[in-house]
């Protein structure tokens, strides 16, 4: 179940930094979700989210959390979809630019709660026909079929729901797209390796995203050796396939994609803000060497008078802080509208095109 227990974390310091658009819910996702959402008290589903929330801090096993009811998947979809949807069109949106030669007619996503994998592939490759989501909680399976039938790709609509729990491997048919996000963390350790292997076997690309935390970034590390051990090549976010230059215990790679809150979503999370901030780190794996970012940008850039300064992981040097001045124009140009989690320098449209 894709869950990932969302951690909402702000830099106070705007000012100066060069800041992402805002991503909103596609229409279609939004109207359907809002549809479901509002056959139920927002009150209650706000008990009910404080209720999933504190069986994951006492420890449950995810496998034990039972969503048994309606209104606790419509918390759970509420609580969680939007900002899952933002973090896997973020991951998925930056493989697509640096494979643009993928066109993916097949995809699986494993644990996939309800759905917003799925919604978010389809935004992002209009070539799938045929999705599968493989869910433990049958719950969450009958709210996620409610929700794909109400999307405006055909793919989603059709696409099969199967019920599966994960153990150390993952029964699943063979796919273009195989995608897991917020899962790896609520298994336990001495499967993760086993599972990503599964997961890999029979797949052109895999996409893993996990909570944008040390820890999560340490299970991705640890999927991206595993998926490198098997043949695969790293297509995103690493410029290369070498050991990360991060120190552990020091920072770690993560990502963040900024999230407008309906009313609605609001009053489910009781919060007051209108936006919410995603961080989560992912790795994108192929069995095709696609060409990869020369640079990529690890935290915020920051933009002062005449200037716009970047901390780059890079091919051949490492972590490596780098400053664009107003001198040097047309870069210049590219690097003011720079977010964290771009390439850098920006594609050309030869390469985009290639």
């Amino acid at each position: 179940m894709a869950d990932g227990g969302c951690q909402v974390l702000m830099d106070w310091n705007l000012e100066h930094y060069v800041m992402a658009v805002t991503a909103s819910l596609p229409g279609d996702l939004d109207d359907a979700l809002d549809a479901a959402l509002r056959r139920f008290a927002p009150a209650d589903m706000a008990r009910s989210v404080q209720d999933l929330m504190r069986q994951y801090r006492d420890g449950v096993a995810p496998a034990d959390v039972i969503l048994d009811s309606e209104i606790d998947v419509a918390a759970y979809a509420g609580y969680r979809m939007p900002a899952t949807f933002a973090a896997v069109s973020a991951a998925l949106r930056h493989t697509a630019e640096l494979a643009p030669g993928f066109l993916p007619r097949s995809h699986v996503d494993v644990g996939g709660g309800t759905g917003a994998s799925v919604w978010a592939a389809a935004r992002v490759w209009e070539s799938l026909e045929k999705v599968t989501v493989l869910e433990q909680s049958p719950k969450a399976i009958a709210m996620g079929e409610w929700l794909a039938k109400r999307s405006e790709s055909s793919a989603v609509r059709r696409g099969q729901w199967k019920r599966g729990v994960i153990h150390k491997a993952v029964d699943k048919p063979a796919a273009d797209l195989v995608t897991m996000s917020y899962v790896l963390g609520e298994l336990p350790s001495t499967v993760q390796e086993s599972v990503v292997v599964s997961l890999a076997a029979d797949a052109e690309m895999v996409v893993l995203i996990e909570p944008g935390t040390p820890a999560g970034y340490g299970r991705i590390l640890a999927a991206r050796d595993v998926l490198i051990n098997h043949g695969l090549s790293v297509v995103a976010p690493c410029p290369h396939d070498r050991a990360c230059p991060i120190l552990r215990g020091r920072d770690w790679c993560h990502f963040s994609v900024r999230l407008n809150r309906t009313a609605l979503h609001r009053q489910i999370k009781v919060g007051t803000l209108s936006f919410e901030d995603e961080k989560f780190s992912y790795v994108a794996a192929s069995r095709h060497p696609w060409p990869r970012a020369a640079n990529r940008v690890l935290r915020h850039p920051t933009q002062r008078k005449g200037m716009v300064s970047m901390r780059l992981c890079t091919d051949e040097h490492g972590l490596t802080d780098t400053i664009v001045s107003k001198r040097q124009r047309d870069l210049y140009q590219h690097a003011r509208d720079i977010s964290w989690g771009n390439q850098w320098p920006p594609a050309t449209a030869e390469e985009q095109a290639r």
